[in-house]
């Protein structure tokens, strides 16, 4: 079974028309409405066990097909599954087999350690203390989070923070793992590590990851398929090395010579002679 199959999709959102040189209601009692497609008729499947980036320009829709595909959002037509499940008809059943990771939003209480964290997850996902503890301590050593375990978590790094909050979203063995931005904010060797760890409960758990960024990089260390969505609707989708291949083969290089040329020296003394 894949991991997620949607099938023409679609998110409109209905909203009120405001004079652009007042920026008021025309009508307050009965406002004039327009309606805006954010995701308009797309369809794609991923494998269980893919890494896929959905990537685009901001307002593409990118979020919003996360959203739905969380159960967040309804859809306004289309149909999709998210590990055997319709989203936003089994929005509980799904949030037991799926993890999230918004890289602007922080899911873990500022005040409490990591560690409390972890058995506070462990009881929302209804594990028995001895599942917590034995997965806290998989998770702690696969993201290093011994060094600050016990910190409280408005005293972290956003480098330490940002591993605590995808070991935290791991606590119940999510099949499948949406990620907005994981990486934003983070410095060099804050990212690379947590590419490499994202990269291998990939490859060793088998966890799918459904990725969009901004960030190159991201997409390069971790994902095998590339989807490009602009206005709504997918212009490309096929693997990132193909992507690579034939969108970024070519590459304008210029250079400026420190000394001048022969040709230059040569036209300098001609043009003196005349």
């Amino acid at each position: 079974m894949p991991a997620i199959t949607v099938s023409h999709l679609v998110k409109s959102f209905s909203l009120a028309v405001r004079q652009p040189e007042q920026g008021r209601l025309r009508n307050f009692f009965k406002p004039e409405k327009e309606i805006v497609t954010a995701v308009d008729d797309i369809s794609f499947t991923v494998p269980e066990g893919e890494a896929v980036a959905f990537i685009g320009p901001n307002g593409a829709g990118k979020s919003t097909t996360i959203k739905m595909l969380t159960g967040i959002l309804y859809p306004t037509s289309g149909n999709m599954t998210v590990a055997g499940l319709h989203p936003y008809k089994n929005r509980r059943e799904l949030a037991f087999r799926i993890g999230t990771l918004f890289g602007q939003r922080s899911q873990l209480v500022p005040n409490l350690p990591v560690r409390d964290s972890f058995e506070l997850f462990g009881a929302i996902y209804e594990l028995s203390p001895a599942t917590v503890r034995r997965r806290q301590k998989e998770l702690i050593g696969l993201f290093d989070l011994a060094e600050f375990v016990d910190r409280p978590v408005r005293k972290l790094s956003l480098g330490q923070r940002m591993r605590a909050e995808i070991a935290v979203a791991l606590i119940h063995k999510p099949e499948i793992i949406f990620l907005d931005e994981p990486t934003i904010g983070l410095d060099i060797v804050a990212k690379k590590s947590l590419r490499e760890v994202l990269g291998r409960i990939n490859r060793e758990e088998g966890v799918t990851l459904f990725l969009t960024s901004h960030d190159v990089g991201d997409i390069e260390a971790l994902c095998t398929r590339t989807m490009v969505v602009n206005h709504g609707r997918i212009v490309v989708d096929e693997s990132t090395d193909a992507l690579k291949h034939d969108y970024f083969a070519h590459r304008p290089v210029k250079m400026v010579a420190v000394e001048p040329s022969l040709e230059e020296i040569i036209q300098d003394i001609y043009g003196a002679k005349k």
